[in-house]
């Protein structure tokens, strides 16, 4: 049986797609091996999300062939969506298969050997947004030991200035909420215990259902908690509303999930009812990523985001009403186009107000395709450079700041390896609010979930349970 090798590039949603092709050879009985050894199959998992990741995906490909000139070379997913010209040039891709083709990989591959000749590398590219349903992949073991991320929906339909993700991924398709919490039971008798609920915009989950008795069924889950306000307090997107909350709610009655986890967030989906709803729910992390992208609201029109900084501070206001202390996270774009040194500062004021656990600083990266790579007054790179180390030390400060907050407290740990640190064998693990923790201990505590007290910090990363 041939050896196929396997690298991913980009987001979870990647991850857990690439999971589940992985998953598809094991079962076939091809042998798995590193993408840094020999082998007869080469599968790179391609991002196209800027043109760095663009040039990343060319790379491993590129490399993939050097490293055995005779493998065949396999290009998945969003470079193979958004770059067809370069990929059908490219010598060193022998297949390109597009997102909605994944699921088959395994057969496509086989097909192609079987057949003894080359095909058309781009006869599985297919337009995704042609595809109306969503693409049925089951996971049946994660790539972590302890979490599991769960893929609940694909595609997007904010359109935002800067992004290339709808014409790559295509619109919003949700997943079915049985084949959800299906897939979430066969996991937790592998030991699953935190369930991370992924997606390319989570926050539009459901929007495509049209089917009643479904929609009927899951805002029967809202109000089985007391609620009552599924149809009036949900946010709506486009046609739909998000059915998100309910989903966590019915996912929330599986017997064996202890810990559930939210992807990123849209600010307009945190209305009172939402943040209250969740709040209510003991599985429910305090952990949340809110995207902002920018703290000035001109900046934000011009990117296209679908909301201002008042929203969005009233999203986190709520989370911090029905949370204790949440760890509330996000990501900042820094140098968009036209962003002038008074829209930055507007930004860098507004970091402060908020007090984020967590930024993802990005310098503003030209993505060719999209709306902001035509604008004018592109931002000097030395500017951007200036402007994110700004914005990395005020993250340093209030991330530490955070941290700090949980010496003396108790707090429960999910616990997931052990390393060797400074000579020391520690068990490491996140809390709730997916603050790193250590416990020195020899003992294997992976997936086991601990109480305990926080004693001090490892370093400015990294707590200390006694």
């Amino acid at each position: 049986m041939k050896n196929v090798a396997f690298h991913n590039l980009g987001c979870k949603v990647n991850s857990y797609e690439l999971d589940v092709v992985q998953q598809n050879f094991v079962e076939k009985g091809y042998k798995i091996v590193p993408f840094d050894q020999n082998a007869d199959i080469y599968i790179i998992n391609t991002c196209t999300v800027t043109n760095i990741a663009d040039r990343k995906s060319r790379q491993m490909l590129h490399q993939a062939k050097k490293r055995n000139p005779e493998a065949l070379v396999v290009a998945l997913g969003c470079y193979v969506q958004t770059g067809k010209e370069n990929v059908e040039m490219d010598a060193c891709i022998d297949i390109a298969i597009g997102n909605n083709k994944k699921k088959d990989t395994v057969d496509i591959i086989e097909a192609y050997l079987e057949e003894n000749q080359r095909i058309a590398k781009t006869d599985y590219v297919i337009d995704i947004n042609q595809t109306h349903e969503y693409e049925e992949m089951t996971l049946k073991k994660a790539g972590e030991h302890t979490r599991a991320y769960i893929k609940i929906q694909d595609g997007c339909n904010q359109f935002c200035t800067y992004c290339i993700i709808p014409f790559a991924r295509g619109r919003v398709r949700s997943r079915l909420p049985e084949d959800i919490c299906n897939e979430i039971e066969g996991l937790i008798q592998k030991g699953y215990k935190e369930f991370v609920l992924t997606g390319i915009h989570i926050s539009s989950y459901g929007v495509d259902f049209t089917d009643e008795s479904l929609i009927a069924g899951l805002q029967a889950e809202w109000l089985s908690v007391g609620n009552g306000q599924a149809s009036s307090d949900a946010t709506r997107y486009g046609k739909g509303t998000s059915l998100l909350p309910e989903l966590i709610i019915r996912i929330h009655n599986i017997n064996g999930v202890e810990r559930i986890r939210l992807g990123s967030l849209e600010p307009q989906i945190v209305t009172e009812g939402f943040a209250k709803t969740i709040g209510g729910l003991g599985k429910m992390c305090p952990h949340f990523h809110l995207s902002l992208q920018s703290g000035c609201d001109a900046t934000l029109k011009r990117m296209n985001r679908h909301y201002n900084t008042e929203e969005f501070a009233k999203g986190v206001e709520r989370l911090r009403k029905y949370f204790n202390n949440p760890a509330i996270t996000t990501d900042v774009i820094v140098g968009f186009p036209g962003e002038t040194d008074e829209e930055f500062s507007k930004t860098e004021q507004f970091l402060k107000e908020i007090r984020f656990f967590e930024m993802h600083i990005f310098p503003y990266s030209m993505r060719k395709g999209t709306v902001a790579a035509g604008m004018k007054e592109q931002v000097d790179g030395e500017i951007k450079k200036q402007r994110s180390h700004r914005l990395l030390e005020l993250e340093k400060e209030q991330s530490l700041e955070y941290r700090k907050r949980f010496i003396g407290s108790t707090e429960t740990v999910l616990f997931e390896e052990s390393k060797n640190i400074n000579g020391k064998v520690y068990a490491i693990g996140h809390t709730t609010r997916y603050v790193k923790v250590v416990k020195e201990t020899e003992e294997d505590l992976s997936g086991k979930i601990m109480e305990g007290k926080i004693i001090g910090q490892l370093n400015d990363e990294i707590l200390v349970m006694e």
